[in-house]
């Protein structure tokens, strides 16, 4: 990431008069060491800027100098957006004055670098469990690079069982989600989302993507993980929860939470969805201190079974 950084330094130079350490390290969300060190390598790689000492100090370009950006090549100006979009770890500020580079490029760059800054999302909350280490498939750069020129492709894919299927598909964005990363693509069946560690080939077809009018890659990743969780955790249950614990249980239960009104004695409803009902019962059982479970029977009953073999075994 300090390629990264190093641009926001350069961008903050040439939006302000002057920057000190101090800003930079609010503004990059890094410590003043870490923000002196940037400016320092700056100056070292030749860009005009030098820094005052004393009241009023700080950093500045020399003569109010602007960085060129005309001698960018394509792949470097893609790659540069991509840090802008909305997988970029910089804050707000940055990402924007990153965005604002597009009318500095060339015009043939431009719809390249447009898309390279809304063609990666990252969902930082893993599936379930899962402890896989993060390790980005051998395929996706080749995605990422087709998402990105709008080209269709032509994908080897094996789902979940083994069986191996060969499909045209138009490329619309990649997701970062925990360990996976994962294509959203149209194909004739319809909107899909391919695992890239699935896909055993991916070859650009040269006929361009089909990409819907309004198309929000956040958007059509949310309720895509909206219907896979609501897969997963197919049963709900109904419970009165103390309103002190409300924050204990979105915390553990995240966004299979979902709290309703108050009732007469002041508590509040709330949904909570799980795999199945022992499953349930067993992880409301510690919230018990909050929580009072109405329904279905069948948690209830668990639940009750739960609590006389801790009385018999604790008692």
């Amino acid at each position: 990431m300090r390629a990264d950084r190093l641009m926001a330094v350069l961008l903050l130079l040439q939006r302000r008069d002057r920057v000190t350490a101090a800003d930079v390290a609010r503004e990059l969300e890094v410590s003043e060491r870490t923000a002196r060190r940037d400016l320092d390598a700056l100056a070292m790689a030749g860009v005009p800027v030098y820094s005052t000492q004393g009241r009023g100090g700080g950093w500045r370009l020399v003569g109010g100098a602007r960085t060129d950006l005309s001698g960018l090549t394509a792949a470097e100006a893609r790659a540069l957006f991509l840090v802008a979009g909305p997988a970029s770890a910089a804050t707000p500020a940055v990402r924007a004055a990153l965005r604002k580079l597009v009318r500095a490029l060339p015009e043939p760059f431009r719809a390249q670098a447009e898309a390279a800054a809304s063609a990666v999302l990252t969902d930082p909350q893993r599936w379930g469990s899962s402890r896989v280490e993060p390790r980005p498939p051998h395929l996706l750069d080749d995605l990422q690079d087709a998402v990105i020129r709008g080209t269709q492709v032509r994908l080897g894919y094996a789902d979940s069982t083994g069986a191996a299927t060969e499909r045209t598909v138009h490329p619309l964005g990649i997701v970062a989600k925990g360990p996976f990363w994962y294509l959203i693509a149209d194909t004739p069946a319809g909107r899909r989302t391919f695992r890239i560690d699935r896909v055993s080939t991916a070859v650009p077809t040269g006929d361009p993507v089909h990409r819907p009018a309004g198309f929000d890659l956040a958007a059509s990743w949310r309720a895509i993980a909206d219907e896979v969780e609501r897969r997963r955790t197919p049963l709900e249950s109904r419970a009165t929860c103390a309103p002190d614990g409300l924050a204990r249980l979105r915390m553990i239960l995240g966004d299979r939470l979902d709290v309703g009104g108050p009732t007469a004695d002041g508590r509040v409803e709330v949904v909570i969805r799980g795999y199945n009902e022992y499953a349930l019962a067993s992880e409301l059982a510690g919230l018990i201190e909050w929580l009072e479970v109405t329904g279905p029977p069948g948690v209830r009953a668990h639940l009750a079974a739960i609590g006389a073999a801790l009385a018999a075994r604790y008692a």
